[in-house]
């Protein structure tokens, strides 16, 4: 029987059913296997502890390792070690040497000491405590003298086993690594001495300690001779070592349950990484582990019991309440399947049933409003976008004025038959300069070039005008260096001369300055004493500022030439809506524009790399 043809009030019949039937096997089941997840827990739980352990460890030696690379392969440790000059290695190389080990030390906290040998017996050390003094005894030059002899120490650096002091009773143990000479010396790829790094073992045991386990449990960390590093007990079980560790190393990355002194014991063993034949040890009771599971047995039966009976009992109430109003819903999203837009589902109830036909209505109100609204939708962002992409594309063009360019040219040419050439070539020279600029294909320039063009074109204007207007550049030095985006300062300096300066009958003043503001940003103003805007004119101009687009004309285009709203509109597509132009005039008393960037390194060349730096 297919149950695509059992109604759905059978389909959940049965669905209760086998749910009861199911779950009833599922509490058999658990107890037959609760022993096994018992096991397993524990395993995972030791396994998860002393992994975090083994990789704390490991990262510690790998930092020894790491540091103790840096500075056999430093220029200073090499020329120390090859140089035959006393008086160099006292007062040269040694003591950059020094400060190198001193740094090295100070950085990693395992570090007790450092000492480097040239293989002519010449030492230099940086020590962190007494314990230092190990280095300079003769079981430490014997101790230490085998593993410089072994031929695999070229390819890697190896950790040592114990060396007690018997002195103080102190142990110890190193790292030790070749310095292979590769800065190109006579000795160039020969051993020409080795470091040796004391590892600070009270503080490696206060690790091993701080790790989180049961309260019985033990943590050991073994050398390749299983000598006892470090451990959260050093005196329980020691003896057990090579007995446990004889057992199965596949079981024993796992974890084995075993008997040690009448007590269920979990043994677990993971290799360190960075210290070859080293191993982290952990012995956990197993009881503790398990200590907080035996409730759970009555537990579970008490809510297995509870839950079938629930089952059986709400579900003729859920039958009852649910299919009703479920077949009312059914019939509904039927004629509403027919593509009946103007129809809508009956709301019936005010259980969730309810509130699913309510949120159908809405949803297909909202999708009648949605179609409605798409093709509004695309136009409007087709006309943000063709927008955007033509102030782009306006800006790029970084023209020169016609206007400018005609009055330059007859300056030019007046001057040329009443004067002669001086005046000719000056103009002629500032008009190449600021052709020049203009078609650099950058797009960023420094603020230097960029008053390099406006110092040329004030020259031009002050022989056209003959120093009818005092016209002034103070930028502060250290903004030269900086990038603007071509062409930006130019056409306001333009704009004054020739909507301002011009207009007036006697001389005016034009002060360009350039500084940074309270926020950092790169602040330029031009102010002119000039003829000023009318305030209907002044709000004018402030209103397109504010617009989003570029001002169009009546065909739709976008205007013509680099006006103040194009650059207004240029400079925030770039930097945002905190940066552009601000304009304030007074009719009569003159204008002041004030143009606001951010900071732009000297070694950003493009937009993209603008946009990265403000984070756009």
């Amino acid at each position: 029987m297919k149950t695509s043809k059992v109604k759905l009030k059978h389909q959940i019949w049965l669905i209760f059913f086998f749910s009861i039937v199911i779950f009833t096997v599922m509490e058999i089941y658990f107890f037959h296997s609760f022993s096994n997840l018992t096991q397993k827990r524990a395993a995972t739980y030791g396994n998860q502890m002393i992994e975090q352990t083994r990789r704390k460890i490991d990262t510690v030696f790998n930092d020894i390792r790491v540091s103790t690379g840096i500075a056999v392969n430093s220029k200073l440790i090499q020329e120390f070690s090859v140089e035959v000059d006393d008086y160099k290695r006292a007062f040269d190389s040694g003591p950059y040497a020094l400060d190198l080990m001193e740094y090295m030390r100070s950085f990693n906290s395992y570090v007790n000491g450092i000492v480097i040998n040239d293989i002519k017996g010449r030492r230099l050390h940086s020590l962190d405590s007494a314990s230092g003094d190990i280095f300079f005894i003769n079981p430490y030059d014997t101790f230490i003298q085998k593993y410089k002899d072994d031929p695999l120490l070229r390819e890697r650096g190896r950790f040592t086993t114990i060396l007690k002091d018997v002195r103080t009773g102190t142990e110890q143990f190193f790292y030790i690594a070749p310095i292979v000479e590769n800065i190109g010396g006579v000795y160039f790829s020969q051993i020409t001495g080795y470091c040796t790094v004391m590892v600070n073992m009270d503080k490696l045991q206060g690790l091993v300690e701080d790790t989180e386990f049961t309260q019985s449990s033990t943590l050991y960390i073994l050398n390749n001779r299983d000598e006892v590093i470090a451990s959260t007990n050093s005196s329980a079980r020691g003896t057990l070592f090579r007995e446990v560790l004889a057992m199965d190393k596949d079981s024993l990355l796992h974890g084995v349950k075993t008997t040690i002194d009448g007590e269920e014991i979990l043994v677990q063993v993971k290799g360190l990484e960075q210290a070859d034949g080293w191993r982290v040890v952990s012995m956990i009771p197993v009881h503790e582990l398990t200590a907080d599971m035996a409730p759970m047995r009555k537990v579970s039966i008490i809510v297995g019991i509870g839950i079938i009976l629930t089952m059986l009992l709400t579900g003729s109430f859920f039958m009852n309440n649910l299919m009703r109003p479920l077949m009312g819903l059914v019939m509904d999203m039927k004629r509403v399947a027919r593509k009946d837009m103007g129809f809508r589902i009956k709301v019936r109830f005010t259980n969730e049933v309810g509130l699913l036909a309510r949120d159908i209505n809405r949803m297909m109100d909202e999708m009648e409003e949605m179609a409605r609204d798409m093709f509004a939708t695309q136009a409007r962002l087709y006309e943000s976008e063709l927008s955007q992409k033509q102030a782009e594309f306006a800006a790029l063009q970084s023209q020169i004025n016609p206007h400018f360019l005609y009055n330059t040219l007859n300056c030019i040419s007046s001057i040329g038959l009443e004067y002669g050439s001086r005046e000719i070539a000056q103009i002629t020279y500032c008009m190449s300069k600021i052709f020049r600029y203009s078609i650099k294909k950058d797009n960023l320039v420094q603020i230097g070039e960029e008053v390099d063009c406006i110092q040329a074109y004030m020259k031009i204007i002050s022989i056209r005008y003959e120093n009818k207007f005092s016209m002034e550049l103070e930028v502060e030095e250290r903004l030269l260096s900086m990038k603007t985006p071509k062409m930006i300062l130019q056409p306001i300096v333009e704009n004054s001369v020739y909507h301002g300066l011009e207009r007036m009958d006697q001389g005016g003043r034009l002060l360009l300055t350039g500084s940074t503001d309270v926020h950092g940003d790169v602040t330029f103003c031009i102010t002119d004493t000039g003829r000023g805007m009318e305030p209907e004119e002044l709000a004018a101009l402030q209103a397109k500022l504010s617009t989003d687009y570029p001002e169009r004309t009546s065909d739709g285009q976008p205007a013509q030439g680099i006006g103040l709203t194009n650059i207004h509109h240029r400079l925030r597509m770039l930097f945002g809506e905190g940066y552009g132009l601000t304009v304030e005039s007074r009719f009569g008393q003159g204008t002041t524009v004030t143009v606001k960037i951010p900071q732009l390194p000297f070694d950003c060349n493009t937009i993209e790399e603008i946009r990265q730096t403000e984070g756009m």
